[in-house]
């Protein structure tokens, strides 16, 4: 199976081709999927080199002068290293962009902690206005493309990953998607931990909610599912453990609620390792979420 990175430059080529507003800002990385490309829009594929903060900073200038930019590299790279750019070039100027990610949290454990980036949605979470969309699945990373690209002017992240799930959903940019119902609890997986999540939570009680657009939360459909569950709610990332804890309760602040939120620990891993060992080592496969989820919406009761 093709990776979504794969699917970025031939969607985002074709988008060049038949909307003049499109524009593709890169820094070396990526640059060898739009060579046809730059050499058919010369003026709208700019590559300002390893200048990160440039980067940002030139998309903020053509989103000014009315093109719709296109912005790649690592998530390192691309939030964390330029986040002054990121806040006052496109948040302060009140500009529109498209940033799209490749690396996500671990998925080149060689390049070490300079290529990881688990805290880049929470620090997009400072922020005011970002649209954020963390597909599961090529298929869904093309889709949710599409919607970052024609979406106006508005400010949207698009989080790839090499991660993905066996297959791919019927998703519309915005709202959740009910994999499974159950009666004691919900748990939301988030893109590409969803397959991990089905396996863990196989026979428990509990309703499965698959989210790709994490920005802005779907609320309203967190809420429709625990009126049939109830509001023990396990929310599993790909990011930053808690990361979208604050949401969910702001969605349930009007009912008592419990919110247990797994994903990426704070602490670093200094060994390289593989994709395979850093979702182990930070309780993302499917035994050790099985054994948090369940302790959380099925505790076991002491005999009276």
């Amino acid at each position: 199976m093709d990776t979504m990175r794969d699917r970025f430059a031939p969607v985002v080529s074709r988008l060049l081709d038949e909307d003049p507003r499109v524009a593709v800002v890169l820094a070396e990385i990526g640059k060898d999927g739009f060579r046809e490309a730059m050499a058919r829009h010369p003026d709208r594929v700019v590559n300002v080199g390893i200048r990160e903060q440039l980067l940002v900073g030139a998309a903020a200038g053509l989103a000014l002068t009315g093109l719709r930019p296109v912005v790649h590299t690592f998530a390192s790279f691309l939030v964390e290293r330029p986040f002054e750019q990121v806040k006052l070039d496109l948040g302060h100027q009140d500009t529109g962009a498209v940033l799209v990610s490749a690396a996500a949290s671990f998925d080149w454990p060689a390049g070490g902690y300079t290529h990881m980036a688990p805290g880049d949605v929470a620090l997009l979470d400072t922020l005011d206005g970002w649209t954020v969309h963390v597909p599961g699945h090529p298929d869904e990373a093309e889709t949710l493309l599409h919607h970052a690209v024609s979406a106006g002017d508005d400010k949207v992240y698009v989080r790839l990953s090499v991660q993905a799930n066996r297959q791919g959903r019927l998703i519309d940019g915005e709202h959740v998607v009910t994999v499974r119902e159950g009666r004691r609890g919900v748990v939301l997986a988030v893109g590409p931990v969803l397959d991990q999540v089905l396996a863990a939570t196989e026979g428990l009680d509990v309703t499965v909610l698959y989210a790709t657009t994490v920005r802005p939360f779907d609320a309203a459909g967190l809420r429709r599912a625990t009126e049939a569950a109830g509001t023990d709610v396990v929310l599993v990332e790909p990011y930053l453990a808690g990361t979208s804890t604050a949401a969910v309760s702001e969605a349930l602040s009007d009912v008592p609620h419990r919110v247990l939120g797994l994903g990426v620990g704070r602490r670093e891993l200094r060994r390289y390792g593989t994709i395979e060992e850093h979702v182990a080592a930070h309780g993302l496969d499917a035994v050790s979420l099985r054994e948090r989820i369940g302790g959380f919406v099925a505790p076991t009761r002491r005999a009276s």
